[in-house]
Parts: C-alpha cells; sequence; structure tokens
C-alpha cells in the first residue's frame, strides 16, 4: 500500500498534501497534535491546531505566530488532502491527526491516552490504515490504576500534611498534569497555590473555557505561613531549588507514569511518588492499536524497538521509527 506519510529530517510529512505533523525543524506548514514543547515547536511559517492550543501556543511561542485553528470532527481541505483533528485525551486541545486521500487513511496521534481524566476530552478511536502511536510507556511493567484510586491517595497525603502543620508540594508539568491535579483533588482540604509556570499555562487554559478551581500564585509578598497546610503545585523544575525555602516545613511528591519504577523517586528526593501519566499505558496502547484497526503501525519516542516487537510477534505489520519527541520528563517542565 502507497503510505500517505514519509519520514524525513524535518518529521513526518504527506507528501500529498505538503504539510508536516509536529516537525521539530523549520517548515513552512506544521499541524500540531497538542501544544507540549517538544510536538509544538518554533520557526514554523504557518501552524494549523486545536482551538484550545491557541492562546498557550501564543504564549509559548510568539503572540504573533501565524496559526489557523480547528474544532474537533471539523474537516478542511488541504492540496486535495482531507484533515481533521480527533481528541487523544492527552491535555486539553490534544488531538490526533487523521489524513485522507484517494481512499487511503492514516492517523498521527500524538501523544494520547485511553482514560477520562475529566479535564481533557476523551480519546476518539479512528479507523485507519496507518497508524503512528507513541511508546512512551510501551512496556508491559506499566500499567495504571484508575485515576480515583491515584487522588485518593493524594488527598490522604495532603489531609495528614495539614494535620502536621506542612505545606504538601507536588510536582508535575505545568501543561495538563497540574490542571488535571488541581481538577481532581479534595479542595474542601484546602487552598491550592501554583508556581508561575503553572499559573501561566493555568490561565491561558481558563481562556479557552475550561472550567478549574481557584488557585493562587505564589508571589514573594505572600507571608510564608500562608502556605502552611495548603497544596502547592510546581514543576519539576523547582526541585531542590532555593525557591523551596519559602514553603517550608513541607511534604513533596512528584506525579508522573515513571514513578512506577522504584528508584526514581529516591533519584529526585521527594518524599510520595504518585503514578499519575497522561500517557497511555501498556494496556492503552495495545487497545489503541487494535481500535484503529491500522494495516500498518508506526511506533514512536519512548520504548518503539519493544512495543514494534511485540506487535510484530502478533503478526501485525510494525514499524520502528526514530523521532525527537520526549514523552513524559521528569525533567522538563512541558
Amino acid at each position: 500500500m502507497h503510505s500517505l506519510l514519509k519520514f524525513t529530517d524535518n518529521g513526518i510529512y504527506c507528501p500529498e498534501g505538503e504539510f508536516y505533523i509536529d516537525p521539530w525543524r523549520p517548515v513552512k506548514k506544521a499541524l500540531i497534535t497538542h501544544a507540549h514543547a517538544d510536538h509544538s515547536r518554533p520557526g514554523h511559517q504557518h501552524y494549523l491546531a486545536h482551538l484550545h492550543s491557541e492562546t498557550i501556543m501564543r504564549q509559548r511561542l510568539g503572540v504573533n505566530i501565524q496559526i489557523e485553528t480547528i474544532n474537533y470532527d471539523e474537516s478542511i481541505n488541504i492540496n486535495g488532502v482531507k484533515v481533521s483533528f480527533h481528541p487523544a485525551g492527552h491535555i486539553p486541545g490534544s488531538a490526533q491527526i487523521r489524513i485522507e486521500y484517494k481512499g487511503k487513511i492514516a492517523v498521527v496521534s500524538g501523544d494520547y491516552k485511553l482514560e477520562d481524566d475529566g479535564l481533557s476530552t476523551p480519546f476518539e478511536s479512528i479507523n485507519c490504515h496507518e497508524f503512528v502511536t507513541e511508546t512512551t510507556f510501551g512496556l508491559p511493567i506499566y500499567q495504571w490504576k484508575p485515576q480515583s484510586e491515584t487522588f485518593n491517595e493524594i488527598n490522604h497525603w495532603w489531609k495528614k500534611n495539614k494535620a502536621d502543620g506542612k505545606t504538601s508540594v507536588i510536582f508535575a508539568y505545568a501543561l495538563g498534569k497540574a490542571q488535571r491535579i488541581m481538577k481532581n483533588v479534595d479542595t474542601n482540604i484546602g487552598k491550592i497555590y501554583t508556581h508561575g509556570a503553572v499559573e501561566s499555562a493555568t490561565e491561558a487554559l481558563r481562556k479557552t473555557g475550561l472550567d478549574l478551581p481557584e488557585t493562587t500564585k505564589i508571589t514573594n509578598d505572600i507571608p510564608k505561613k500562608e502556605y502552611q497546610g495548603n497544596l502547592v503545585i510546581a514543576t519539576p523544575a523547582s526541585i531542590g531549588t532555593t525557591w523551596m525555602k519559602k514553603l517550608a516545613p513541607y511534604s513533596t511528591g512528584i506525579a508522573s507514569g515513571w514513578m512506577m519504577l522504584r528508584g526514581t523517586r529516591r533519584r529526585k528526593a521527594a518524599d510520595r511518588g504518585f503514578v499519575l501519566s497522561d500517557h497511555a499505558d501498556w494496556n492503552g496502547l495495545l487497545e489503541a492499536v487494535k481500535l484503529s484497526e491500522a494495516e500498518t503501525i508506526y511506533s514512536t519516542h519512548g520504548y518503539s524497538n519493544v512495543f514494534t516487537k511485540y506487535l510484530q510477534e502478533q503478526g501485525l505489520n510494525a514499524i520502528s521509527l526514530d523521532t525527537q519527541f520526549e514523552g513524559e520528563s521528569l525533567d522538563s517542565e512541558l
């Protein structure tokens, strides 16, 4: 079968449509699956993204970028190629990009998860001939429990810290994960304070109409005692910095899929690790591939070689790709 996709040094390219999807080098026309920094990069002449990604992309890439927006399930024609964006369930505004040309369909899923997190528009499976999937957590060890159980753990930790007169500081990347936490924790326990980068992303998402609880940006004029008993959502880059001193006494927690691995929390010197990822786990990845009914599956970033080998053993036509996508990182703010 003739492929609708070409994998180049600039990124994933659709020759018929003359556009790229999440390219990592500057190109003329870039279709963007979501606003995280490893997928939405500076320097492109023209961007196309979901309408809920526009505010954060202008905030991060510059207010004057040339960007066109599209809603979910809305179709447009680009050089004879039918293009539509569909929910990926990763973060607000995240999309799978479906392209169709002469009866052939390809879907580039970007980053995604199948669990409804109560914040993002839930994942929607799309039948296609070619499916490009991430494999950030493409090992059988990565199997998430329902997020309600994880948030019960976070709430219990917060309550205990409050009883002990401590501030609860939870580290999560600024766009998506931070808002998922504030949306799902029990705000009856106390107030939510935010690191500047988290508050900036939160304000951008509020402008899209997203309903989020009240948060207060941490500033130097807030008395230290105000934080005690409350929750602070900060970026992983804050770990071990002098910025943390104003929050003492505190207990720290990291929210990430990587917390499934013993030793990761210790390396980051956090008191608690909460397994919470905005990416599909092993079973979720397999389910997405199955639902796509794709003839060819391309695996990108993460454990792509292992995942591809498994799919091949199941008799599927699977191919592993080298890309510059990062997946879930504990060291960047995404």
